[in-house]
């Protein structure tokens, strides 16, 4: 337990001393904790994590390395405990027709869509579309939406600054492989390096082909605020809002004729 505390200390660069002035401990205490020299109680685990920022999956971890019983549940989504969870994931989704909306997970694997979500997927193959779809993958694949996204050297380098930020936050191994994975896909045009803004954006647009017209978009996520079960900690809401009067025009003609 002591050497996983002092990895995930490291990862947040923060000193001994500036954890244990945190988390009010002495330093000597936290040493003899970091070393195995020291068996910390189960509320000491939790307090150093929330003062470290951990996962909820990784503090149960760390409390099972500590000899404790995890202090998380992680209940599957269609648990009758998440009933509340899910009504209110699908009112969002449906509230934001007629454009898109999903609900991923921490692998950014799809959970829930909203039906709109369909004019990015008309392109993709049927290998990528099945089950366990993660979203990144679709986006970026050359047999997913990259074809049709018009700033694709944009997005891109967009998608994979964030992942390699969760990635390095989570230390999960899942998300390492997966940007390693992103990051061989083909793309013909420059990635800026640095993600800086163009004449009057203020945000990273989506451009995406659709037809014979450009829509052009930009996400907001949404996440549960106080979640206390692993499942609803790692769920999150991509809502996609027309960034233009055209594209917003578009969808809602396309939703009245359906």
């Amino acid at each position: 337990m002591g050497a996983l505390l002092r990895e995930w200390r490291e990862r947040r660069r923060l000193s001994q001393l500036q954890l244990s002035l945190d988390a009010d401990i002495s330093t000597r205490h936290l040493s003899f904790v970091e070393t195995g020299r020291s068996k910390p109680t189960k509320e000491m685990i939790l307090r150093l994590s929330e003062h470290l920022d951990v996962p909820l999956r990784e503090r149960n971890g760390l409390l099972l390395a500590g000899g404790y019983a995890p202090a998380y549940p992680a209940s599957g989504l269609e648990a009758p405990e998440l009933a509340a969870v899910r009504a209110a994931l699908r009112q969002v989704l449906a509230g934001h027709e007629p454009y898109p909306a999903l609900v991923v997970d921490r692998a950014w694997q799809l959970v829930e869509a909203n039906a709109s979500i369909q004019l990015f997927l008309e392109a993709a193959t049927p290998e990528l579309l099945a089950p366990p779809v993660n979203v990144l993958r679709l986006s970026l694949h050359p047999e997913g939406m990259a074809p049709n996204i018009v700033n694709l050297g944009e997005w891109r380098a967009h998608v994979l600054g964030r992942l390699r930020r969760q990635s390095a936050a989570t230390a999960d191994p899942a998300l390492v492989d997966l940007l390693a994975e992103l990051r061989d896909y083909p793309c013909d045009q420059p990635e800026p390096e640095v993600e800086l803004p163009g004449a009057g954006d203020v945000v990273v647009p989506l451009r995406f082909r659709h037809g014979d017209r450009e829509l052009s978009f930009f996400s907001m996520t949404a996440v549960f605020g106080t979640p206390l079960d692993v499942t609803v900690a790692e769920l999150a809401i991509e809502s996609f809002f027309p960034a233009d009067r055209s594209t917003m025009d578009t969808l809602r003609a396309e939703a009245g004729a359906a």
